[in-house]
């Protein structure tokens, strides 16, 4: 199906795509990039070097293979807080949408 941006279900759409209101983020289409949690990654890193273990947040952000090391590594320690902030990031860096390497355009 074909949407305008002058049928209702184009105009929705389009409304919830510009939307600055969080609640929206939920509809939001699926095919659009999203960025990374920084605040939750602020925290891995803290977590981190709780656990003497120097993280640095730009090289998480900047390699994938990286990132994914560093979260094996949080999750191997024995820090449920640690394991449950790992555990969160990696759904964003397992993601190839976080990275914005393959869009979906259906």
């Amino acid at each position: 199906m074909h949407m305008t941006a002058h049928t209702p279900a184009a105009a929705t759409a389009l409304d919830h795509a510009l939307s600055l209101d969080a609640s929206d983020e939920a509809l939001a289409p699926f095919d659009t990039q999203h960025y990374c949690p920084t605040g939750l990654l602020g925290t891995f890193t803290l977590l981190m070097a709780g656990q003497g273990r120097s993280v640095s947040a730009a090289m998480m952000l900047g390699d994938r293979e990286y990132a994914m090391w560093q979260l094996a590594r949080a999750h191997a320690t024995s820090d449920d807080a640690l394991r449950a902030v790992a555990v969160r990031l990696f759904q964003y860096f397992d993601d190839p949408r976080g990275w914005g390497t393959e869009l979906r355009i259906d």
